[in-house]
């Protein structure tokens, strides 16, 4: 009987921590650009993720304002999509201000990708616009604060990559507090199959 009962208490907790990581991850179904963090002065791949909210509609469109100081110098094909970049000078020295994909058609629960070469020289956090588009015409700008329901996507340049930062502290944090929960309740399972009634 003891056994049955830990059982169902495991249960019950796996149950809730299960869905306390649906819940922690369904609050970062945010536009977002990865990495988040990244070297100076290096060229690196970085991709843009756009997720579909609506259950009834495509994301269309995407439009993408990089922030000052943070050089695209090329972009990776996107099938499916046609891209119109603006732009001011040529060959080395041009600076893209605006990049917008459409024609595609991304349905609910998924994402839009867009990969793209791109480096910066300043150490800081940089921030940039995003503009979503559905086939119902509804548009989503991904602009806002880190604490709104539609927060700018941001990277972050280091000089160098010695330490983790906050957001990938809190990750491993709640990692390390899962396993550590995991092993817990198998104690409890174990112990509770191994118990005797007086």
């Amino acid at each position: 009987m003891n056994s049955m009962r830990a059982r169902a208490r495991v249960g019950a907790a796996l149950a809730i921590v299960g869905g306390a990581l649906v819940f922690a991850t369904s609050a970062f179904a945010h536009a977002e650009m990865s990495p988040a963090v990244a070297l100076t002065k290096h060229g690196q791949l970085f991709t843009l993720a756009v997720p579909t909210e609506k259950e009834n509609a495509t994301t269309t469109k995407i439009e993408l304002t990089p922030p000052s100081g943070f050089a695209i110098d090329s972009f990776v094909p996107s099938p499916g999509w046609k891209r119109n970049v603006q732009s001011t000078g040529s060959g080395e020295s041009t600076e893209i201000h605006n990049v917008t994909w459409s024609g595609g058609h991304v349905p609910a629960e998924e994402d839009a990708l867009f990969q793209f070469l791109a480096s910066a020289d300043s150490a800081e956090t940089y921030t940039f616009k995003v503009r979503q588009t559905y086939s119902d015409g509804t548009v989503v700008d991904w602009a806002g604060p880190e604490s709104s329901d539609t927060p700018a996507p941001q990277v972050e340049l280091r000089s160098s990559l010695g330490g983790g930062g906050s957001s990938t502290l809190a990750i491993i944090a709640i990692a390390v507090g899962a396993v550590a929960l995991a092993v817990g309740l198998l104690g409890l399972l174990s112990g509770g199959g191994r118990r005797t009634i007086a």
